[in-house]
């Protein structure tokens, strides 16, 4: 009875010390400095994502298993969003390792246990990344940086092996978005592989998605509204030149508007157009935590 006594408390404490919740209070002590001596794994998660509740379990298993060669910290972006912004998260499940104080490698999404115990191995030195995962992360690395050239160029030097990475073609297309050149982001992310997902290249294409459906002029749009706040398709119309803009915030609050006063609108029209800004901005972001806070209560009131 004594030896249990003893050893509950002690593998207790070993979890805790392993696993636990952070934020961007203790971001800097729980991450930069610890990763500095033994890697950490953030995993950034909201409670309303069901990928993020899917990848949890699988991602502390697979960390436990490690022994302690590597830690895991969760943060809960809905309360603190400074390190997810900083990182530029745009889709949760969002995870991050740190090596020496930087991030070195990461994905975003729920991937098969299998997966995640390959990336949690990599991280605890049981595994070699390969070359493609150490580009990879210093092309993210560059981006999240806003160095766009070197990230480009990296993600080029990936395509150049490996011409259907999709994680590649969508962190290119993500480059030259962010540059002005949506023409070019269009090109390289129609070379994905049909039905490809990844977290920048949905991101990229909803935002060209935004931009081709805007209106050229909306001086008789914004006359009509303001003669007329029930002008749904007047507020539409300027709601999707907004977007196309990337004033995402003002987009979506004319949609929020059309939605909390017809819900159904030209058949569900203004809520298919806020789930694609939610989609061009990233999960992470503060006009998508917001505006779905905003649609749920509109919804559910």
């Amino acid at each position: 009875m004594s030896l249990i006594g003893e050893t509950q408390p002690t593998a207790a404490a070993s979890a805790a010390d392993l696993i636990k919740d952070g934020t961007d209070a203790s971001f800097l002590a729980d991450v930069i400095e610890t990763s500095k001596d033994t890697p950490v794994i953030v995993d950034f998660w909201a409670p309303w994502c069901g990928p993020c509740r899917q990848l949890g379990p699988s991602i502390e298993k697979a960390v436990l298993a490690a022994k302690g060669k590597v830690k895991l910290v969760k943060i809960d972006i809905d309360q603190n969003p400074q390190f997810a912004g900083q990182l530029r998260v745009q889709s949760i499940p969002a995870v991050f390792a740190f090596v020496g104080g930087r991030p070195v490698d990461g994905f975003m999404g729920a991937l098969p246990d299998s997966q995640v115990k390959q990336f949690v191995d990599r991280m605890a030195g049981q595994a070699p990344a390969n070359a493609t995962d150490e580009l990879l992360a210093q092309a993210k690395g560059s981006l999240d940086l806003g160095d766009v050239g070197g990230a480009a160029q990296a993600y080029a030097e990936v395509l150049q092996a490996e011409p259907d990475n999709v994680k590649a073609l969508g962190g290119l297309a993500r480059c030259y978005l962010t540059g002005g050149d949506a023409e070019r982001a269009r090109e390289i992310a129609d070379m994905a592989p049909q039905g490809a997902k990844d977290a920048d290249l949905d991101s990229v294409r909803a935002a060209l998605a935004l931009a081709d459906e805007a209106p050229e002029e909306t001086g008789e749009f914004e006359q009509r509204l303001a003669k007329d706040a029930e002008d749904h398709e007047a507020r539409f119309e300027i709601a999707k030149a907004l977007a196309a803009q990337g004033a995402w915030d003002a987009a979506a609050d004319h949609l929020l508007k059309i939605i909390e006063r017809d819900r159904t609108w030209n058949e569900d029209a203004a809520r298919k157009q806020l789930i694609t800004i939610f989609e061009a901005a990233g999960a992470g972001s503060d006009v998508t935590r917001t505006g779905r806070r905003r649609l749920s209560s509109i919804l559910f009131s």
